[in-house]
């Protein structure tokens, strides 16, 4: 499945939901496992801010990706972010979206206001 690497310098983005761990099955509670490394996966709510648009997205990073120091509302930095377009048949409905993986989350510094001198 093709992968799409996704431009973060010029956008902001906030942490929206605190990581916890990523749920494989509900009805079990097993945790997901990355496929390569067998680490668990982890989910997180952020808010992207680009060009004045915005979107509520979750992100799956490795246990081992998450840093101390997150904040809910604050600035969190992704990198490796990518955007991997998915398809699936669930009770005979057929459904598809967007998913979000990034190799870690670090805390990051809000942007400089446009026209701000030092």
């Amino acid at each position: 499945m093709r992968t799409i690497r996704v431009e973060t310098s010029a956008a902001t983005i906030l942490l929206t939901e605190a990581p916890e761990p990523k749920v494989r099955d509900r009805q079990s509670g097993e945790i997901a496992k990355d496929a390569v490394s067998g680490e668990a996966l982890m989910t997180l709510g952020v808010v992207y801010i680009e060009e004045g648009e915005s979107s509520l997205i979750k992100v799956t990073v490795p246990e081992s990706g998450v840093s101390e120091g997150l904040a809910l509302g604050a600035p969190v930095s992704l990198p490796g972010l990518i955007a991997r377009p998915w398809e699936s048949v669930f009770n005979g409905q057929q459904r598809h979206g967007i998913a979000f993986r990034a190799a870690a989350v670090t805390p990051a510094a809000f942007p400089a206001p446009v026209g701000a001198s030092a």
